[in-house]
């Protein structure tokens, strides 16, 4: 196990390959449960695959959706990746991750799909609807105490919060993280910002995590632009209807400004 990544790759990890293994290690572990591994870095893997299979120096992605099929095992891991509509201007891309079940069979525990899209240098017509966040160094540097938050991968998060939890209105926090993705490799400016966005629906909620849970079956992230640095901002606010179901939406940042937004639906239940 490696005490500095969340996946420590099987038999060698070739990026543009269609296939690749990877072990979980104990920073994956989820806030929900010690036998599943939080949705940030699975998600953060698929996002990896997807920016990087097929990679093109003219063109990036631009909204990517990740849907978890149910809990992601803290066994191997192995990732399928393919391009399912080619294209010079659009093309979309596909990848699963694939782990054992209960009864030993294999079965896709989560998908991932992005748009690439062709890009071209238009300065002049760079806008940004959303204000940027104050700064990391404006921020408290303190994690949030509750015991929700003591476990493997959250503990992993170096916060600066910006506005509390639970306070009115979006809160806001940076987090960042100094675990590998994958031993080995230095994160790209995608897999940075995916293995810490999955924590939106954590920022923005308003119920108590001792008393409920808040568990989210997907992310749907739009980038208008890729992000730069270490640091990646979250402001949000999770909506919930009277039937137990709920909606987090949020505007994600790097030091220089928005850099686009996040939704994700959220199961809403008593503990």
């Amino acid at each position: 196990m490696s005490d500095a990544a969340y996946f420590v790759p099987i038999d060698g990890s070739n990026p543009s390959a269609d296939v690749e293994r990877f072990q979980p290690t104990a920073h994956t572990v989820s806030t929900w449960a010690p036998t599943m591994q939080h949705g940030a870095p699975p998600s953060a893997l698929l996002a990896r695959a997807l920016d990087r299979h097929g990679r093109r120096p003219d063109a990036r992605l631009t909204r990517i959706c990740v849907e978890l099929l149910g809990p992601v095992p803290l066994t191997e891991i192995e990732v399928r990746t393919r391009i399912d509509r080619p294209g010079r201007k659009v093309e979309l891309v596909v990848a699963e991750l694939w782990a054992a079940g209960p009864d030993g069979t294999a079965r896709a525990v989560a998908r991932g799909t992005a748009w690439r899209m062709q890009t071209t240098e238009l300065p002049e017509v760079a806008h940004a609807a959303d204000a940027p966040l104050p700064p990391p160094a404006r921020g408290t540097v303190e994690h949030p105490d509750a015991d929700f938050w003591q476990t493997g991968f959250v503990r992993t998060l170096d916060w600066r919060t910006i506005t509390p939890i639970g306070a009115p209105g979006p809160s806001a926090a940076w987090l960042r993280t100094d675990v590998a993705l994958v031993e080995g490799e230095a994160p790209t400016p995608v897999e940075r910002l995916f293995t810490v966005a999955d924590v939106a629906n954590g920022v923005g909620s308003k119920l108590d995590p001792a008393e409920w849970t808040f568990l989210n079956t997907d992310l749907t992230v739009h980038l208008f632009r890729e992000p730069t640095g270490e640091w990646i901002g979250i402001s949000a606010e999770t909506s919930t209807g009277p039937d137990g179901v709920g909606m987090t939406a949020g505007v994600l940042y790097d030091e220089d400004g928005a850099v686009g937004r996040i939704a994700q639906t959220v199961q809403v239940r008593p503990r």
